[in-house]
């Protein structure tokens, strides 16, 4: 029988060369720093929801936008953002991930500015765009670099605070809209980003090293051109495609269509090239395909149900939108909470275990809304969005490092583009698929009410409850009638959209129960994590020294 105390350890794989012994010290202030990035780039898309309202308003208060172009200052920034993030992920490889953060938190800083002194919706449009750009190079650039600087076990560990951040960001940005908006004008939510960016650039340039792919190959120019162009296409007719709330419109299928046999283009490009910017292989993997398809299918139900919650909580239960974010603060704790120890969870019961649990979590907290009335008392509302927030804090920790920990160190920015790409190809879908479920449900329900609407605003009285809502307003005593109908048949519409929604995170939880691996066995000889907490770098070590964590053992 072999002894433990004599049998050698067994050799760790490594993700690449280690990590320079300068920056593994900083590699803790290293991420806050990223996480600064990411906090306001995420941040500023949920602040904008928010601001609608008022931006709508007559100058001086707004800039007079219309529904159509209100939709556009918020798709113009996706389009960019998700058509982008492939080729930024590519760039970052190639010419230094350090160089392309910091030229997208440049671009989104200037971005900002020029969009808080908009003076027309058209601006206002073209300036989202521009922060759109920024974003797309920051947001795979933060991933990147962090899996740079954290040795291999680390990574979960930073890739749970990474996954929290992204939580925090989504739950406290109505909070802060609603902040600014009441004391300041409507550029504010954009303009606060500045000094932001100026203190991420100066801690950037003074904390974060620089990384590249040592051998980047050729520039693989058409596998380029084709994912940008693909993407763009495919991410417009879904926009359309929410907007018209109709999917057979020539106008979205065309872009749908013509978007999908580009990227088919794309992959077969990709196979047969001595040099493609992606290796189409890492899909043959069921672990890899299984994380990537986990990624866009619970960000396709989450923003679904997040599109709708928001109309719930303002135009149904009539909470201001400050209260309305407060009211998701249980969603940022829960994440905060638990997805910086998610991996412990993985730990002990595997992968497939923690996000199959994760996904059900999900699909409970989604389906409660089905049961959601005008009375529901607020704190089973906070219940739920806790019951959320911790499920999606056992799902992305998980599937983004398996996802990154299958390619090697020098493709990590590639790794993180097709991560954020899933992620938010996925959102827009859900956004856009289950928006289109509600409306029609609602439009439905809303029709056999709106007889006495003169004919004029007939078509704004059945588009939402919104618009529902600004008729009867505008219709005075005579409006009063269809206010009650309006929520009856929102309700009525939420419900169907929640069970969608629902269904949507179960078929997510099939997927990575099917193909997601379970708990690893553990290697014969191999240490137990350090006492130090992050200072225990295994890695780092050949044999931990007896009593000592490897990490200690390795400075010592």
């Amino acid at each position: 029988m072999s002894q433990p105390s004599t049998a050698p350890a067994a050799p760790a794989i490594p993700a690449g060369p280690r990590v320079p012994e300068a920056v593994h010290r900083r590699r803790w202030a290293v991420l806050g720093v990223l996480m600064l990035s990411l906090l306001i780039v995420v941040l500023d898309n949920s602040i904008l929801n928010v601001a609608v309202r008022t931006i709508a308003a007559p100058a001086p208060t707004g800039i007079g936008a219309t529904q159509s172009e209100l939709e556009w200052a918020i798709n113009s920034y996706t389009l960019v953002f998700a058509g982008l993030l492939f080729t930024s992920g590519l760039l970052g490889d190639r010419l230094g991930r350090k160089k392309v953060l910091l030229f997208g938190i440049t671009v989104f800083g200037i971005g900002s500015a020029l969009a808080a002194f908009s003076g027309s919706p058209g601006e206002l449009i073209a300036f989202r765009a521009v922060m759109g750009l920024g974003a797309a190079f920051v947001m795979p650039a933060t991933l990147a670099v962090l899996m740079n600087v954290f040795e291999r076990d680390e990574q979960p560990k930073a890739i749970g605070i990474w996954a929290g951040g992204v939580g925090l960001a989504i739950a406290i940005g109505p909070i802060t809209g609603g902040v600014l908006l009441e004391h300041f004008w409507w550029g504010s939510i954009f303009l606060v980003n500045v000094p932001v960016v100026l203190l991420a650039l100066a801690l950037m340039v003074w904390l974060v090293p620089d990384s590249r792919d040592p051998r980047p190959g050729r520039v693989d120019v058409p596998g380029v051109l084709l994912s940008v162009v693909g993407l763009v296409l495919l991410v417009y007719g879904i926009i359309r495609g929410g907007e018209l709330a109709d999917f057979t419109d020539v106008t979205v299928l065309a872009p749908v269509l013509g978007g999908l046999a580009v990227l088919v283009g794309f992959v077969l490009h990709e196979r047969r090239s001595d040099h493609p910017a992606i290796d189409m292989s890492y899909f043959g993997k069921p672990a890899f395909s299984a994380a990537v398809a986990a990624i866009a299918l619970v960000f396709f139900a989450l923003m679904g149900v997040t599109f709708f919650s928001a109309f719930y909580l303002q135009s149904v239960r009539g909470y201001t939108a400050l209260e309305s974010g407060l009211l998701l603060l249980p969603l940022a704790v829960a994440q905060m909470a638990f997805a910086p120890r998610a991996r412990l969870v993985v730990e002990r019961f595997g992968a497939r275990t923690v996000c199959a649990a994760g996904m059900l979590l999900v699909a409970l907290g989604l389906a409660a809304f089905a049961l959601f009335d005008t009375s529901t008392p607020v704190w089973a509302l906070e219940v739920v969005f806790f019951l959320q927030g911790a499920g999606m804090a056992h799902i992305m920790p998980p599937v983004t490092v398996a996802i990154m920990q299958a390619l090697p160190r020098e493709k990590a920015g590639s790794g993180s583009a097709i991560n954020n790409t899933f992620r938010q190809v996925g959102g827009a879908l859900g956004v856009a698929v289950l928006g289109s479920v509600l409306s029609s449900v609602y439009r439905g329900e809303i029709e056999g009410h709106l007889g006495g609407v003169p004919a004029a605003l007939r078509a704004t009285a059945g588009e939402s409850v919104e618009g529902t809502l600004a008729v009867a307003e505008k219709l005075g005593p005579a409006g009063r009638d269809l206010v009650a109908p309006a929520y009856r048949a929102f309700l009525d519409a939420m419900h169907v959209t929640a069970c969608a929604s629902a269904a949507i995170a179960l078929v997510g939880a099939v997927v990575v129960a099917a193909f997601l691996p379970g708990r690893a066995p553990a290697s014969p000889g191999a240490a137990p994590d350090a006492p130090g907490g992050p200072e225990g770098d295994t890695p780092r070590a050949s044999v931990p020294a007896p009593g000592a964590g490897a990490g200690e053992s390795a400075r010592r």
